[in-house]
């Protein structure tokens, strides 16, 4: 199956194929990057409460109210902090006058940077902007690169080296006690969704699996920059949501 692959702040995503055991996934094309285009998030709100209230205005300053799902949603709101931590992937409701509502874990003092990625007259488009939580804030150090992570009793493991602006594949293979899992339920309308922010200018690209054979998942990126970056693998299983977090070195 074709699914949509996505570029956000420069980073470049192939278009991928599933295999016939995937959900429906979707042709992905290329998304600005961040704050380039004519649309802007404007917001008065704080990330440090439950609600974070905003819209989306496009060049003339108007608000836009007209929006088309993408990947089963109508908005994607990621939140990050400076230091790689804090991170949060929600999806806001609309009211009719274009205000958006993303329910937030309120965040404690530190940098943010906050995302939202949407669809509208037929583009997808991808905005950003800084935001503050005052305060004393404790910087915590990147983990170093890791081949796995646990979450929730699941141990999530990566493989693959990517080099700096060339395609490679990533495989990410998820078990539970030493087992494959056998009872990934779709997310989003695919098999796992992974969200890839880089250290210092938090420039991030959220992939989606090229194929899924169980547990197995392989995902095709091309990061554009070397460094670290801080990977969130995001999978379902009992209706429930899992976030695995590791580091991966692109040399």
């Amino acid at each position: 199956m074709l699914f949509r692959r996505t570029l956000l702040a420069a980073a470049a995503l192939a278009t991928l194929t599933a295999c016939s055991q995937a959900p429906a996934e979707h042709d992905m094309s290329a998304m600005p990057m961040p704050d380039a285009g004519t649309y802007k998030v404007s917001s008065t709100s704080t990330v440090d409460n439950a609600d974070y209230r905003f819209t989306i205005v496009d060049g003339g300053g108007k608000t836009v109210t007209q929006f088309e799902p993408d990947q089963t949603k109508l908005m994607h709101f990621y939140l990050i902090r400076s230091d790689l931590t804090g991170f949060q992937h929600v999806h806001p409701t609309m009211a009719a006058d274009g205000t958006w509502t993303a329910p937030l874990t309120p965040a404690g003092p530190g940098d943010y940077r906050v995302y939202a990625t949407f669809t509208t007259g037929g583009k997808e488009q991808v905005v950003g902007q800084p935001t503050q939580v005052p305060g004393t804030a404790t910087s915590t150090p990147l983990p170093p690169a890791s081949a796995s992570a646990q979450a929730d009793g699941y141990t999530v493991s990566l493989e693959g080296e990517p080099m700096a602006g060339m395609a490679h594949s990533l495989k990410v293979t998820i078990s539970k006690d030493g087992k494959p899992v056998t009872d990934l339920q779709p997310y989003l309308g695919t098999s796992a969704h992974l969200s890839a922010f880089h250290e210092g200018d938090l420039e991030f690209a959220h992939l989606h699996p090229e194929s899924a054979n169980g547990a197995e998942l392989s995902f095709h990126a091309v990061l554009p920059k070397s460094g670290n970056y801080r990977l969130f693998v995001q999978f379902q299983t009992n209706d429930t949501l899992h976030t695995a977090a590791l580091t991966l070195k692109v040399s």
